[in-house]
Order: C-alpha cells, then structure tokens, then sequence
C-alpha cells in the first residue's frame, strides 16, 4: 500500500509542475531614463482558473521594479508577448531578473537573469 502512494504522489507533484508557465524570450530596449520590456510566454493556459498571469522584473535583492498583469487567458495564443513601458532601474543595477507567474503555481522556479550591459544572452536580448 504505501509503495502505491509514493506512486501516486510522485505523479502529482509532477503533474503540478509541469504546467508552470515558461519565458520563451524577454527584450529590453532603453528609451531615455527607462526601459521598455518586452516579454513572451509560453503557459498551458485552460481558461480562467489556470493562466499565466503576470510577469515581473526584480532587482538582484529580489526588489519588484515593475510589473505586467496580465488580465485574461491566452489559450488560443501561445506564446504570446506583452510589453511594460517605463521600467526604472536604479544607476549601477545591471543584472536584473524576469520572473513569471500563473494562477494555480503562482511564481515560476523558472526565471531569466538579464545583464543590461550585454547585448544578449540565455532568452534575452538588450538594445540601447
């Protein structure tokens, strides 16, 4: 009997997972004191109990310096891309993070780190 719930948990946990909503891409472009972002995802969407969200970029010290809510499913749009106009990051702050979020996981174990001084990297793009 207990073989057959460590069975059993071991597939739900996995099952929790692998639904979590994933960042295909993430582009910065300077625009003055500011930055636009621009971010894709990619997330299973199944309507309005469980859908990617929002996605956020925080500082190094896990500071929200912005944030994207995203208000409906996008079931029959994957990946999508939205953009957050207007990011400040503090003078000196170079590496940066983009995380995302969906209704049933909540914050993805998967997120981006962007180094603003390079033009590109790991699902990141940088243009100034």
């Amino acid at each position: 009997m207990n073989r057959y719930l460590l069975i059993f948990a071991f597939l739900f946990s996995h099952n929790l997972t692998a639904n979590e909503v994933e960042i295909v891409l993430v582009k910065f472009e300077k625009s003055g004191n500011a930055w636009r972002v621009h971010t894709t995802l990619k997330h299973d969407d199944t309507g309005w109990s469980h859908y990617a969200d929002a996605w956020r970029v925080v500082s190094e010290a896990g500071k929200e310096l912005g944030k994207r809510v995203l208000f409906h499913p996008h079931e029959n749009e994957q990946p999508f891309t939205r953009s957050l106009n207007e990011l400040h990051v503090p003078k000196g702050q170079n590496i940066v993070y983009v995380e995302a979020h969906d209704k049933v996981h909540g914050w993805s174990k998967q997120r981006i780190q962007v180094d603003l001084r390079k033009s590109k990297g790991e699902r990141y793009r940088v243009s100034k």
